[in-house]
């Protein structure tokens, strides 16, 4: 099979496309029929030096595909599928492995190099391979620069592949030597220093320890500034990105460096090329960040024995740090406005000055408003746009008082410059500051309000203006009238001054939708943005005129839903998107009264019609935007909402099948809830199927775990609505929450990431129970839940003792030892009064500041109390 591997791998390449195929065919088989020796052939054919580059790299590939996925429960199957591989054989694919970082291919040491780490990832954690750091590592400054550049690579996925808790830190000090030396000035070959850098990189979040010690993180900071300098541009940018990734891993351990550190990255902002002082700046924005994240978590106010203090970095360095900022917004590109994944040196400056704004607060304007009275006036364009940039970019983190005034007197100056200024560029900058001073300086909650009756006209007769303007600069405009209008969200039923120019401001919105170009730059989902923020903050005032928007919105629907009959195009599907969007807005708003709701029940019928079309199409976008909304009718229709069911029901269910686009399956899920709430009790002929589909859903291991917490909530939606009906599934749905609830019970070590999910699973179980045992009081089978009475009470002990349940879980759960005590009374009694939960937490809740815990505690006592006392 050897020479035809080589061949049918070359075929598989080939630009005929049917021999392309057949090859395809014969690896798939292959792989089917025999996959030991099929990966074995592979390794094989990527060790050997006589077999072309192209079989050798695509060799390589599909071993590496054959032992990582992407989808979680492949990924489980192909790692148990690699290790139940015969030892011997494995031990003879490594070896291949292993051969080829000797090899003279670039290409082929690479591959050898990701491979290497994937079988790593797989097996250091079970304990298997633990030569493998030994031997990359033996010898290693005595090898070829061929071989050392590949052993570092692979020392760098390695570290990118598996957890710092599978190396031991012996093998860590191992690792981070022969970096460190291989970054080291004294290498000679670039390649070499690029691939230690890289690798040192990946291993930072190994090196805890070696942090610790003053001495060894000396040696790792000053070879890391040293690199920061090589005449390389790939090494410098490589080490300055570096530098970025120690600002966030280490920043408690860089007061000693931060001298230095501004030193080197100031001469590479002024100096260096590009790709080096973009990466500069990042530094400096990540220390923004994390100094934003420790003054946000402590509330600036840090006591002796704080954890994390902050070293206010951004403080210290603020007058130097500003002027280099504020001198990157020169270096604008001609076209950087029409490009929308356009980054450079002056917007990532631009960006890092908005976070240090938001670091420092207050004592930045005193530093930026010099720059802005001296160029927003000048000739120059890019003098122009840099001011109005920095102006919009420290308007989020200095207090009101302190911008209020500066930006009553730029306001007239802005509007004028937004109709006037001949420059695009300056124009969209100036769209985009507007829009930030209504984002952050307009609304209820402020003192002095900087949009006036005096000048609420002009300000909208402009932003209308502009929207005619070229697409990035009408998008912008769009932008700054959706933070206008949400400004005015609280303002209740009082009038706003928005509602004189409700028609104006809908139909230039409208006709934005409707431009030839608005393809361009996102301009016409901005155009939909701002149209359901204008519609979801209006008054009652507006009322008839959203409810006139109806048959146009619907029209425009109907229309996309024809075209598509002629031609499908993916236009169409994200104006059906979009649309759908809307009118969610829509029934939400008008469905939220009575004398409104009245008016638009007219529509219902014809609405839910166009939206089950919708569903024809091919793209999970609409589909997404087609579910939300009929969540939406079915919240404002109620009972009524029955009448679409046989209809509606089989779209339903394809929701609830929908692995693929998982989203749309979670939101199904979510729109079962909302027609449950609708329905009640009418629900029920669909249930069987219903809650089958969900059961198979969390038996699935496809479907992506973000579902499975609103599906276990969706179960206490449908027992809501059914109540004592929900008997028959008690026997299937019981079972799979008690599972999931010890599953999610003990966290211990987890990341940040599994513990909010967790959090949002138990979420998920606790509202299960809740409507559960809410859905069956007062029936005469209530009794049927004492046999889980035991295990719930026992779920929420453990989430008390694990004492990591964030607000929302806790008001839940202390909601369901409420819900258990009200609706299983005294037959419960003495299972309560035995619980930790009935005693500590519900003291603890009670005495909570979260006043929403502490209401939840006070009905849970009242109900104990009940039940306790017959």
């Amino acid at each position: 099979m050897a020479m035809e591997v080589t061949q049918i791998l070359l075929n598989a390449q080939a630009v005929d496309g049917a021999l392309r195929k057949q090859a395809e065919e014969n690896l798939k088989q292959f792989q089917e029929q025999n996959l030991p020796s099929f990966l074995f052939s592979l390794a094989g054919e990527l060790a050997n030096d006589d077999k072309p580059a192209e079989s050798r790299k695509l060799a390589g590939l599909i071993l590496k595909n054959a032992l990582d996925a992407k989808e979680q429960h492949r990924k489980i199957e192909f790692v148990q599928r690699w290790l139940a591989l015969d030892p011997t054989l494995k031990a003879q694919i490594k070896a291949f492995l292993l051969r080829t970082l000797s090899s003279p291919s670039l290409d082929a040491r690479s591959t050898a190099s990701q491979v290497i780490a994937k079988v790593a990832g797989i097996e250091l954690p079970h304990k298997q391979w633990p030569e493998l750091i030994g031997s990359l590592l033996s010898n290693v400054h005595q090898l070829p620069a061929p071989t050392r550049q590949a052993t570092l690579e692979t020392l760098g996925y390695i570290c990118e592949e598996v957890s710092p808790d599978v190396v031991d830190q012996e093998h860590v000090n191992k690792i981070l030597t022969a970096v460190v030396q291989g970054m080291n000035s004294t290498e000679e070959n670039n390649d070499v220093r690029l691939a230690a850098i890289k690798a040192l990189y990946n291993a930072l979040g190994f090196a805890q320890a070696n942090f610790s010690n003053d001495m060894e993180r000396d040696y790792i900071m000053r070879i890391v500034c040293e690199a920061t300098q090589s005449p390389e541009l790939k090494i410098r940018r490589a080490a300055f990105e570096c530098l970025v990734a120690i600002s966030s891993t280490y920043y408690e351990k860089l007061a000693h460096y931060i001298q230095d550190i501004f030193n080197i990255t100031a001469k590479a902002v002024k100096e260096d090329e590009e790709p080096v002082a973009l990466q500069a700046i990042e530094f400096w924005s990540s220390i923004c960040d994390e100094e934003i994240d420790i003054l946000e978590e402590y509330g600036g106010d840090f006591s002796g024995d704080s954890d994390v203090p902050c070293f206010y970095f951004i403080k210290q360095a603020l007058s130097f740090l500003v002027p280099m900022l504020l001198e990157t917004l020169l270096k604008q590109e001609e076209d950087q406005d029409q490009d929308e994944g356009a980054w450079n040196i002056a917007m990532a400056g631009g960006t890092c000055l908005g976070l240090v704004a938001r670091t420092v607060g207050d004592d930045i304007v005193a530093l930026v408003m010099p720059f802005i009275e001296e160029n927003i006036t000048k000739p120059d364009w890019r003098q122009r746009e840099a001011a109005t940039y920095a102006f919009g970019s420290i308007l989020e983190g200095p207090s009101p008082d302190k911008l209020v005034p500066l930006v009553n007197m730029a306001l007239n100056f802005m509007l004028s410059a937004l109709m006037k200024d001949p420059n695009n560029h300056v124009k969209d900058t100036t769209a985009w500051t507007l829009g930030r001073m209504f984002e952050f300086l307009h609304g209820s909650a402020l003192d002095t309000p900087i949009i006036t009756p005096a000048n609420c006209q002009q300000i909208i007769t402009v932003l209308v203006q502009s929207m005619k303007d070229v697409p990035n600069v009408a998008e912008k405009a769009c932008g700054a009238l959706y933070f206008l209008a949400q400004g005015y969200e609280d303002a209740g039923s009082s009038s706003s001054p928005l509602t004189p120019f409700f028609q104006e401001i809908v139909q230039a919105l409208l006709n934005v939708t409707h431009r030839e170009d608005a393809g361009e730059s996102r301009l016409r989902t901005a155009a939909y943005e701002a149209l359901n923020e204008v519609v979801r903050c209006s008054n009652d005032e507006t009322a008839p005129m959203v409810v006139q928007l109806v048959p146009v919105i619907m029209m425009e629907l109907h229309q996309t839903l024809e075209n598509q009959k002629v031609s499908s195009d993916e236009r169409q599907n994200e104006l059906q998107g979009l649309l759908c969007g809307c009118l969610q807005v829509i029934i939400q708003k008008l469905g939220s009264s009575e004398p409104t709701k009245y008016h638009f029940m007219q529509y219902a019928d014809q609405i839910m019609g166009l939206f089950l079309r919708v569903f024809a199409s091919r793209s999970a976008t609409a589909h997404e935007e087609a579910m939300l909304a009929i969540g939406a009718l079915a919240y404002a229709t109620g009972a009524d909402f029955a009448k679409y069911m046989t209809e509606f029901y089989k779209y339903l269910e394809m929701g609830l099948q929908n692995f693929e686009d998982y989203q749309v399956c979670a939101i199904t899920v979510g729109v079962v809830g909302d027609v449950c709430r609708a329905l009640e009790e009418k629900i029920l002929p669909y249930c069987d199927g219903i809650m089958t589909q969900l059961l198979k859903d969390l038996s699935s291991n496809q479907l992506h775990r973000s579902v499975k917490p609103p599906i276990f909530s969706c179960f206490g939606d449908i027992a809501l609505a059914i109540g004592e009906n929900f008997e028959k599934y008690l026997l299937y749905a019981m079972p799979m929450l008690q599972s999931a609830a010890e599953l999610s019970a003990h966290t211990a070590g987890a990341d940040d990431d599994m513990t909010e999910y967790t959090n949002s699973l138990r979420n998920g179980i606790l509202e299960a129970y809740s409507g559960i045992f809410q859905g069956f009081k007062g029936s005469p089978k209530t009794q049927l839940l004492m046999p889980y009475a035991p295990h719930v009470l026992q779920f929420l002990d453990s989430l008390y003792m694990e004492k990591d349940m964030d607000d929302v879980v806790t008001k839940t759960a202390i909601g369901v030892l409420g819900d258990l005590a009200d609706t299983l009374g005294s037959t419960a009694g003495h299972l309560i009064q035995q619980s930790v939960s009935s005693k500590d937490f519900l003291k603890e809740c009670l005495s909570s500041e979260d006043h929403l815990i502490k209401e939840s505690a006070e009905w849970a006592k009242l109900a104990i109390s009940r039940a306790i006392s017959f």
